[in-house]
């Protein structure tokens, strides 16, 4: 662990940034241009052995993180949420940006978070590829549903119905394309991963890549744990005493593509995988609801892509237990 002792937080947003670090005792706030002239700035004012923490504010965080990382400074980057619960704990009521950037600072003062490493350009790829095919096909879903519903009407215009069509069309082929330009790219990274991952009874091409992309080729967690938690597939206990008994419910955390991509898996796996089979099946022998046991089926069939990825091995079904620790 690194011994850097002042904490600087991040605030950051399309345009500009607010930087909140100690001096003499009290918080000293600062606001920058998020561009290049912004971070030379910032580096004139940063205290010695600063420990700079910041939020993963969509893509707006990335520049500045790459530039400090390559200056030899400490970087950690934070879930939103996490530093949101972490606010919500210390009963902070005001929302502004240098308030923001100070309960960043002290976030990172309390718990010291482990420090980022700047992405391989091929992983930032994938995920902005992954990213813009996932909008393409929300807005191909609204584009159809239109079509359906101006059909309905039974006044559809045979031009607008053409327009509407080509546009459809269009963006099926650049789905297509985009793709397959992810599939390249992750075939020429992780192709033996890949491989291995597609091994698992339930698990296809897209989840595994997917995962893959997510998780930067199962580098950015070394935990299962932490990448469930993070996906947002965990379960979370809602119960107290022996009045307050709450259902069970996932932490919704993560992103929801993957969620749902993982659920859907679960129905596959709770037939052909073995140690799902097994799972859902007890957990219905409980009394337990049926989508209850799918989600534990897709938390399991998280694990296993996990252990398969970090051991560099392919399912077996005899040792599915060991391999799925």
């Amino acid at each position: 662990m690194q011994t850097q002792t002042n904490y600087t937080g991040i605030d950051i947003s399309k345009s500009f940034f607010d930087v909140a670090f100690l001096q003499a005792g009290r918080y000293t706030y600062n606001k920058f241009s998020n561009d290049r002239d912004g971070f030379k700035a910032l580096l004139k004012v940063l205290p010695p052995d600063s420990w700079v923490v910041m939020e993963a504010s969509g893509p707006y965080y990335l520049q500045l993180a790459c530039f400090l990382h390559a200056t030899g400074i400490a970087v950690s980057v934070i879930n939103p949420l996490v530093i949101r619960r972490f606010s919500q704990m210390r009963m902070s009521r005001a929302k502004t940006d240098k308030k923001d950037a100070k309960m960043i600072a002290e976030y990172g003062k309390m718990e010291q978070p482990v420090l980022w490493q700047k992405p391989e350009q091929h992983v930032i790829t994938l995920q902005q590829t992954e990213a813009l095919v996932a909008r393409l096909q929300t807005e191909h879903t609204a584009l159809g549903n239109q079509l359906g519903s101006f059909d309905s009407s039974g006044m559809l215009t045979t031009q607008l119905r053409k327009e509407i069509s080509r546009e459809l069309l269009h963006k099926d082929r650049l789905i297509k394309k985009l793709t397959e330009q992810m599939d390249q790219i992750a075939r020429a990274h992780y192709s033996t991963m890949l491989s291995d991952l597609e091994s698992i009874p339930g698990m296809g091409k897209k989840t595994a890549m997917m995962l893959i992309v997510l998780s930067g080729g199962f580098t950015r967690f070394d935990d299962y744990r932490k990448l469930s938690s993070y996906i947002g597939i965990c379960p979370r206990i809602f119960e107290s005493g022996t009045s307050v008994k709450g259902k069970a419910r996932i932490c919704k955390m993560g992103m929801s593509r993957i969620r749902a991509t993982l659920y859907v898996c679960s129905w596959s796996a709770s037939r052909c995988n073995k140690a799902c089979r097994e799972l859902y099946e007890r957990l219905l022998a409980k009394g337990k609801a049926k989508k209850l046991a799918l989600i534990a089926v897709a938390n399991k069939l998280l694990k296993q892509a996990f252990a398969i990825a970090t051991k560099q091995t392919k399912y077996q079904e005899n040792y599915s237990n060991i391999i799925c620790f």
